[in-house]
């Protein structure tokens, strides 16, 4: 069974991740979605419900990029 060479991502996520930078950004929103949640419970999961529905539209937005359906690699073939 042959395998496939894993190809690097090459995106600002990815980039972000290895830097000290983004470490200190991940730190810094855990940090606060704790502080939020432990001082503001009752703001939190009052806004729970608008959350969620908020989510589905930006989830679409900002995740549809990743299923191949960019117009670059239409206009290539």
């Amino acid at each position: 069974m042959a395998t496939v060479p894993q190809v690097p991502e090459h995106n600002w996520r990815a980039t972000l991740i290895r830097t000290p930078l983004g470490w200190a950004l991940s730190l810094a929103i855990a940090a606060l979605g704790l502080y939020l949640l432990v001082a503001h419970t009752g703001h939190v999961l009052s806004a729970l419900p608008y959350l969620l529905l908020i989510a589905c539209p930006l989830m679409h937005l900002f995740m549809h990029g990743g299923h191949g359906h960019s117009h670059r690699e239409h206009d290539r073939t």
